[in-house]
This record gives C-alpha cells, structure tokens and sequence, in this order.
C-alpha cells in the first residue's frame, strides 16, 4: 500500500466506523483517493469539510474503478448493494465489510458469486454513538481487527490487506467466520441484550416523578452505557446472528436460575463462588485492551464545593495540553468514586491527568 500511487478506495456509509477507518487511512496515507456514499448527506458535507473524502459520489456505480470498497452499512444494506458492486468492481478489487455479524453478508457475497473478491473484516471498537460526527481517526489504533476472508480469496491478497490494516494500527487477527459470530455474541450482541433488559427493568419499576432514572449513576450507569447503542443497528445484529445470540441468552438464563436456587436455599457458598468466579475472570481481562465495547477513559477526583473549583480543574488540564473530552458531576457515589468525573479520548490523556492532578494533591478515584 505504502507504495502504489493512486491507489483508490471506497466507503460505502460513513458512520463511526466507516468514518473512522476513513479518517485513518487520510492521516496516514494522505495520497489516497477516498470516494464515499452514505444516504446521509450531513455525513458527506462534514466528510468533504474535513478533506477525509477526496469527492463523494451519489451511485455506487461511480465506485468503478476503487481497489478496496469499504461496506460500512448495516449488513442488511450492504448485501442490498451487492448486485450493482457484481457489475461495476474490477477484477483486483478487495470487497471488504465492518459489520460484526458474518454469517449473512457471506451467504449473500456466495449468492452474488463475489467470494473472490470479498475478505470480510470487523474492527473490535465500538460507541454509543454511530454517527460520523463520533468518528476519530484513531478509533481502531491498537484494537483487534477480525479478518474472515472467504475461501476463494488468494493467500498473497488476504496477507496484503493485513499488512494494509496493520499500517493503519490495528491488529488484525484471521478466523472463519463462523467462529468470529460465536465470539462476537458472547462478548458483544448478547451484552448489549442484557444491557438494554437491564434498562428496561429499571424503567418498567420507574415511579411518575422518574426517580430511579435520578439514582441511577454510578455502577448500574456504567453497566448499561451500551444501551444507548442505536437501535435500527441491534435490530439488524440480532436478526443477522440469531441462533449464537439465543443459545447465550439460554446459558445466561440457566445462570440466573443457579443464583436464584442459591438464594432461595441460602447457600452462601454458592453465592460467593458465583461473584467470586466473575470477579476472577474479570480481573485476568487486560487492562488497556481494546474490545468490541467501547471502553470509557475516566478520572474521577474530590473538589471542595466552592465557586472556581470545577473551572480550577480544567485549567490544570488545559495547561498541560492534555485534551479533554467531557466533564460530569456524579451525585450517585455507591462506587466510593468522586464527584467530578473526567472523560477522555484515550488512555494515555486519562493516565497523564491522574499524574497531574495527584501532584496538584487532588483525591483521585482510580478504577
């Protein structure tokens, strides 16, 4: 990739992640012709605005003469567009998607007869936030990358596109993608089910002034972050990726009636063996990794509630350049956490601003 001059490349949706794949691949091959098409002309003015697309275009068709062509749509859309990308794409052309649920987009590409030229991909990064106005162009950096290229595909071009993502960051790790589904529901689309009950739970025993919508902050907020994920996106994933996602909710299912056995008997041992088996697993999981969930990078610190305080704060991390991404007031505080919560783009801008505000003898809550 480093070097072919003119090399061309296509996003079809220009969301979180086809934004930011496309926002990578400007900053880190400037030269390249990056064409895009998305039903949603914000995306595309802001695209252009930025100079992260090199033109838009309004047909696939225009998407001719690309040498990869990114599907950044839900799955269901994208394997709409399969028929026209048959007729235009040239012979050396890589079909690649970001979708996180295979087994269709496979079905439809063998349908098409296009298997020679698809190798299906799935960055593991995530948000609630889907839009392109979310994207970032170091939003797959040092995160797992899903490669599932079909069986036709040569060796000699799924190891170029490796190399492709890997000079943009990411790690890029080949299994099927039958196997990459299985793992995706558990760690991924069954989450989200369960986040979103766990929502809707809380809602359904909600009284009419809304006050466990109040109380709600601090462990059962940070549990239930997902469920702010777009819900025309789940509506596909779980209608894509059925049968893993109902045989994990069935092994969870069966877990709930163990600890309700549990409870009912009294069996304390059976009760700590259940927290204690999670906490274990829990806490041999990497610390910085990057996964299909979005981690949040948070700092949370004591201020004394006085006029000045909060501003006090920023200006430290402003001073000291480090960019900072929001700020919230936690009144729920059953986590020991502080009051003030500082968000970050990335872990090493977190890490920066707990060392500068232990030295300036701030109280900060590290989790």
């Amino acid at each position: 990739m480093k070097n072919k001059k003119n090399f061309c490349i296509g996003f079809i949706g220009l969301g979180l992640i086809g934004g930011s794949i496309a926002k990578s691949i400007r900053r880190i091959f400037p030269d390249t012709q990056i064409l895009g098409f998305d039903v949603d002309q914000t995306a595309l003015n802001l695209a252009l605005e930025d100079n992260t697309l090199t033109k838009t275009v309004t047909a696939i068709e225009a998407m001719y003469d690309c040498d990869y062509i990114f599907l950044c749509a839900p799955v269901h859309y994208n394997i709409a567009y399969l028929p026209i990308l048959k007729r235009i794409i040239k012979d050396s052309c890589i079909l690649t998607d970001v979708g996180s649920v295979k087994s269709d987009i496979c079905a439809a590409i063998h349908e098409y007869q296009l298997d020679d030229y698809f190798i299906g991909g799935h960055p593991m990064v995530g948000s609630e936030r889907s839009s392109y106005e979310a994207a970032n162009d170091r939003l797959i950096e040092n995160a797992y990358y899903f490669v599932t290229p079909s069986a036709s595909v040569k060796k000699e071009t799924v190891s170029a596109f490796r190399t492709f993502l890997e000079d943009l960051g990411s790690i890029p790790i080949v299994y099927s993608p039958k196997q990459h589904d299985e793992i995706t529901a558990y760690i991924s689309h069954i989450p989200h089910v369960i986040a979103s009950s766990l929502v809707n739970l809380a809602a359904s025993k909600d009284d009419k002034n809304g006050m466990l919508k109040q109380l709600a902050a601090g462990g059962f907020k940070d549990i239930t972050r997902i469920a702010s994920s777009n819900p025309v996106v789940w509506e596909h994933i779980l209608l894509s990726n059925p049968q893993n996602i109902i045989n994990g909710i069935r092994i969870f299912m069966e877990e709930l009636e163990d600890i309700i056995t549990a409870i009912e008997s009294e069996d304390a041992r059976s009760i700590y063996s259940f927290f204690d088996a999670a906490k274990n697993y829990r806490n041999a999981i990497p610390e910085h990794a990057t996964g299909v969930i979005r981690m949040n990078y948070d700092v949370y610190l004591d201020i004394p509630d006085e006029p000045g305080s909060l501003a006090q704060v920023v200006s430290y991390i402003a001073q000291a350049g480090i960019n900072l991404k929001n700020i919230g007031i936690t009144h729920n505080r059953e986590d020991d956490e502080g009051v003030l919560r500082l968000s970050f783009y990335e872990n090493d801008a977190a890490a920066s601003a707990t060392t500068l505000l232990k030295e300036l003898n701030y109280r900060v809550y590290e989790r």
